[in-house]
């Protein structure tokens, strides 16, 4: 996909991926980037338009899409990007110990996010003869984060939704990337090296977007911005034994 002349919504704007993914994407011609966020600093982003949204609220992000579509025209790519990294525990106490709360916020942002944009726009989607979603989602997706179950979890279940929504859609005309980096130099991670997300370091949210808009007009399914977590999948699915067990012995080295 060709995202230039395109109308383009991201979330999760504010900063991070988000705001390198609104940069990027005027970069590269993007007729109208929409930037939305839950957090009101949106408004200072260097999009086109600027949108406070809770995309866990289904009704919000229809009626975002209605503004959207209604003022700049029919939405090409929507970047479901918002994310929540919650529930870390390096003392490796209880991996079901998270509070309910915890679990709970990081499935409606780090799932349902992305099913709600999916509601709102598959069927203007199939009403225009096809359209585009990046979803993000993580490296934890499909390898795993020590001493984050919420995370780890609601990222599998988020690659898993990318994949079903490909699947289901792709002869509606429907395109979807999942973009699956390790660690990003965001509010999330920061650049701190003993985060157990940052064994092979951090790299900058810029370019992780420009990984991701490469991936998108690649139509690639999956985005690794970070290209050793493919040898990593590919070591995980040969032998799932062997990898639960490094993977175990990598958390040693983090317990607190």
């Amino acid at each position: 996909m060709d995202v230039s002349g395109k109308t383009v919504v991201v979330t999760g704007a504010a900063r991070g991926i988000g705001l390198a993914l609104v940069n990027e994407l005027r970069a590269r011609g993007a007729a109208h980037v929409a930037a939305t966020d839950i957090l009101e600093s949106v408004h200072d982003t260097p999009a086109d338009s600027r949108h406070v949204c809770d995309v866990t609220d289904a009704a919000q992000v229809e009626a975002l899409a209605v503004e959207v579509e209604d003022k700049h025209g029919p939405i090409s790519l929507f970047c479901s990007n918002a994310g929540v990294l919650n529930g870390l525990d390096l003392s490796f106490e209880n991996a079901g110990g998270a509070s309910a709360e915890d679990w709970a916020l990081s499935w409606n942002v780090n799932v349902m996010a992305h099913v709600n944009a999916a509601n709102a726009m598959v069927p203007r989607y199939k009403a225009q003869g096809g359209g585009y979603f990046l979803n993000t989602a993580s490296a934890a997706g499909l390898l795993t984060l020590i001493g984050s179950a919420p995370y780890s979890v609601t990222k599998h279940a988020a690659l898993g939704f990318a994949e079903n929504l490909a699947i289901t859609h792709r002869d509606d005309g429907i395109r979807v990337s999942a973009l699956c980096p390790q660690a990003v130099n965001t509010a999330m991670i920061g650049d701190d090296p003993n985060n157990p997300a940052a064994m092979d370091g951090i790299i900058s949210a810029e370019d992780v977007a420009k990984a991701a808009i490469d991936g998108v007009e690649a139509e690639r399914f999956l985005i690794l911005p970070h290209p050793n977590v493919d040898e990593y999948f590919r070591a995980k699915a040969a032998n799932y034994e062997r990898w639960i067990g490094g993977m175990a012995k990598m958390q040693r080295q983090f317990k607190v």
